[in-house]
């Protein structure tokens, strides 16, 4: 656990460290300026806080309602953890007069459990079950920052973005589906200055591995045949298949993702146009390519003439696709870890990129629901979507309109310019 990613190390002065972190952040909120000894990660979530306009005052809100809260925990991957979770946590929360929160990947938070004293105290910051606390919307936090850098973190004092935060310490990992490895949402501990320590951050991630372990244990194996690439958000697509998984090499995961969105198969010199922009790329190396992959997977999962997949290959953009044609926009909208291969300049991901994103942003412009079209605009790849924001700004009630004309007038005068 690198120095880094621990708030305070062993036999640091707690009241020392608050003090020179509370003058570095007056120092950031008056003149955007980040000085010592502000860690590299707080100060990098600082910087997301402020772009995405959060304010240094308020509370987060209270995003779902107890109908909704408890729909979200049923359906919930982790909802089948949470005894695993109690078990692990309960007595540490209790002795040490903490709490236990866990989320979902949009950094809503779903349990918050623990010592009711200090239940009490968190409330007056909306430190609640149904509360937001993604970092785009409540600043820089354990769970929130531990999602935004995909990695256990933990958060003391000032280093926490909104000022009401400041009396409080928090240690948070995050969890991922032990098949897919797509990201579930974080085990967080919060409390006082006690939990500024490197053992809370290593608690948490361990409590975090348990759960993908209880997780792996409670789903049924994949049968041999079965097959799921990953691909949306990763440069290096995942491939999940005959037990293995395999992190692919950005050609191999260009490759796969064609294929498995054409099931009929290529021809070669199809899918030398498809994959190369420069037309002097000759079929000997496309050939070359295709060796290399085969040799990466089973051997007989890749069939030639037509170059095709000899199994079905299930993919994370292709249940995006499916989720948007049975109106499951919600459902879709969370699926969507973020663009597919997103630095792949290969013509037929351009296309299949292009028109996901294309279908999931009209289908989040017509739903018109503004917690929605809120997580898009203040994700990497819609912080410049200027329908989003029109969108967000319509949807929104009058009283909290203002941010998102403000960055709708500054998006118009770039495009202007």
């Amino acid at each position: 656990m690198t120095e880094s990613w621990v708030a305070l190390g062993a036999g640091a002065d707690p009241a020392e460290r608050r003090r020179k972190l509370g003058t570095a952040y007056e120092s950031f909120a008056a003149a955007g300026r980040v000085e010592r000894p502000v860690r590299p990660v707080v100060a990098a979530s600082w910087l997301r806080s402020a772009r995405a306009r959060v304010s240094p005052e308020g509370t987060p809100p209270v995003e779902l309602s107890e109908e909704a809260l408890a729909a979200c925990r049923d359906a919930h991957p982790l909802a089948r953890a949470m005894p695993l979770i109690r078990e692990l946590t309960g007595g540490y929360a209790t002795d040490g007069e903490h709490l236990v929160a866990v989320c979902d990947a949009r950094g809503r938070l779903l349990w918050v459990e623990g010592h009711a004293g200090v239940r009490k105290r968190a409330d007056a910051m909306n430190f609640v079950p149904g509360a937001d606390w993604a970092e785009a919307v409540a600043g820089t936090n354990a769970p929130g920052t531990a999602i935004a850098e995909d990695r256990p973190v933990q958060v003391f004092a000032a280093e926490h973005f909104r000022r009401r935060v400041h009396r409080w310490t928090c240690a948070a990992a995050p969890v991922h589906d032990p098949g897919t490895g797509r990201l579930l949402g974080a085990v967080d501990v919060t409390g006082g200055d006690r939990l500024a320590h490197p053992h809370s951050l290593a608690f948490v991630g361990a409590v975090a591995r348990a759960a993908q372990a209880h997780l792996a244990l409670l789903t049924p194996a994949a049968p041999p045949e079965a097959a799921r690439l990953t691909a949306l958000g990763r440069d290096e697509a995942l491939l999940a298949a005959g037990g293995r998984r395999t992190v692919l090499s950005r050609r191999h995961s260009e490759i796969l993702t064609v294929l498995a969105a054409r099931p009929e198969g290529v021809s070669g010199d199809e899918l030398l146009v498809e994959l190369y922009e420069d037309e002097s790329v000759t079929p000997v190396t496309l050939r070359a390519e295709l060796s290399r992959l085969r040799s990466v997977l089973r051997p007989e999962l890749l069939r030639s003439r037509p170059y095709r997949l000899a199994a079905r290959v299930d993919t994370d953009f292709a249940a995006v696709e499916r989720l948007l044609a049975s109106g499951a926009v919600t459902a879709a909208a969370n699926a969507y870890a973020g663009p597919l291969l997103p630095a792949s300049q290969a013509p037929a991901v351009a296309r299949l990129r292009r028109r996901l994103a294309d279908q999931l942003r009209a289908a989040l412009v017509a739903r018109a629901d503004p917690v929605l079209l809120a997580d898009w605009v203040h994700s990497p790849w819609g912080e410049e979507d200027l329908a989003a924001w029109r969108a967000l700004a319509a949807a929104l009630p009058g009283e909290r309109r203002a941010p998102a004309l403000a960055r709708l007038r500054e998006l118009d005068r770039a495009q202007r310019s």
